[in-house]
């Protein structure tokens, strides 16, 4: 067989389909992250104000994680995947209505982004459960590259230039409602895919019991659950930080506006996108879990450099960098995660997934107002990166049931148990797809 390139996975329709519209959904994020930032800094100009507002999407977010995951794995996931997208478009769409008419303020920004991380609880699960039942076993590291190339380069560079533009030429209100125009064809590219037979019958188990079986199964194993605590305890350092202060400081600090922040997160995509290319042909290193940290340590490490960077062209190079290493870490994860975790629970340890890893998110967002109130904003990112990435590489030296687990990889002693999971649970395998799954 031919090695998979990047784009090997868009030869599965449905798979191209969901690509598609997660392109287009990128990239109204991207304008999102531009707008709310901007219209929150033109109404007060206090990093609390964010910070606020960031506390209540993440709420939302972590609060009905668990019940999405859940949920994800007992229906079909298209369907939740239109209805949590629809939630979020009535989200964005509110606030760009409020700020069109000039009569927004900080609460409705608030109480908004409070449902909009509600429908991205239901969405995230079903939306990572969904592509294992999409791709060939062989081609999820492609699948996952391809992934983290449209992700930061949505994201983080055509979204946010759009945004910095939307923003400079029309105002925050516009940018909001192109966002929700993107929202609409994202449904209609989930709506065209083909249904898939649920993974898990609905009546054998209730919700809650469905959740206790993803938690048993996560404690069952050291490099999910340890590496979901380093990430909640690292997100709590850097989350706050990187959403609230890099904005503060690209717009007071160095004294530019919109379309030069757009810039910075634009750099941020391209390091992403490059990421993405560059594992889509290196595959899984041999030792991923080592990999990973170090990618992800040096990403938090950039968050130290904003305390010092004296002009935007240096933030945008340190974003590159950000960009880069969590483009590496996130194929490698996600890779682990689709072949290492039963198909019948994907959903709902996805879910575990996001919500612990994030648990922590609202108290960063809650503490790095007052903590750059109290300190200042440079020694907060500095003490934000250092200690950060500190957590982050310390975690894997210190637990050594991580390091044995990447020998047995190296070794080509650990297992995976994706492909006979598909089976067993009737995942939407197609049968010309394992003529491809390279036998054990």
């Amino acid at each position: 067989m031919p090695a998979p390139t990047l784009l090997t996975p868009l030869k599965q329709r449905d798979f191209a389909l969901l690509w598609l519209g997660m392109t287009v959904s990128l990239l109204g994020d991207g304008i999102y992250f531009v707008a709310i930032a901007w219209q929150v800094y033109d109404l007060t100009d206090a990093p609390a104000a964010l910070s606020l507002v960031g506390l209540s999407w993440s709420l939302g977010m972590v609060g009905f994680l668990l019940v999405g995951g859940s949920v994800a794995d007992r229906v079909d996931r298209r369907r939740q995947m239109v209805v949590a997208d629809g939630v979020r478009l009535l989200a964005v769409a509110g606030m760009g209505v409020l700020a069109v008419t000039g009569s927004v303020e900080v609460w409705h920004l608030v109480l908004l982004a409070l449902l909009f991380g509600i429908g991205e609880a239901f969405f995230s699960p079903a939306f990572t459960a969904l592509i294992p039942q999409l791709v060939p076993p062989a081609h999820l590291v492609q699948a996952n590259a391809l992934q983290q190339v449209v992700r930061p380069a949505m994201f983080r560079l055509a979204g946010p230039a759009l945004g910095g533009l939307l923003v400079a030429a029309f105002g925050a209100g516009t940018a909001f409602l192109v966002d929700a125009g993107t929202f609409l064809v994202a449904i209609g590219c989930v709506l065209a895919i083909r249904a898939r037979p649920e993974l898990v019958d609905r009546a054998l188990e209730e919700a809650h019991g469905g959740v206790r079986e993803g938690l048993a199964w996560a404690r069952r194993e050291p490099w999910f659950w340890v590496t979901l605590t380093m990430c909640a305890l690292s997100i709590m350092l850097t989350v706050g930080p990187q959403e609230v202060l890099l904005p503060y400081v690209v717009r007071n600090d160095l004294g530019a506006g919109a379309g030069s922040f757009g810039l910075v997160l634009a750099a941020g995509g391209v390091g992403g996108a490059v990421g993405g290319l560059l594992m889509s042909r290196a595959g899984m290193p041999a030792r991923p879990l080592r990999f990973m940290y170090m990618s992800w340590a040096v990403s938090v490490l950039t968050l130290a450099g904003y305390a010092v960077a004296t002009a935007v062209w240096q933030l945008a190079a340190l974003t590159f960098v950000f960009g880069a290493g969590i483009s590496f870490g996130m194929v490698v994860w996600a890779t682990l995660m689709q072949t290492r975790v039963p198909a019948g629970m994907l959903g709902r340890v996805s879910a575990l997934d996001w919500a612990v890893s994030i648990g922590l998110s609202p108290a960063s967002f809650a503490l790095t107002g007052p903590a750059a109130a109290l300190a200042g904003t440079d020694a907060t990112l500095l003490a934000s990166g250092l200690v950060g990435a500190a957590v982050t590489l310390g975690a894997y030296y210190v637990v050594p049931a991580l390091r044995a687990d990447d020998a047995r990889t190296a070794s080509g002693e650990r297992g995976e148990v994706r492909e006979e999971a598909r089976v067993a649970h009737g995942g939407g395998v197609h049968a010309d797809d394992l003529d491809a799954v390279p036998r054990r």
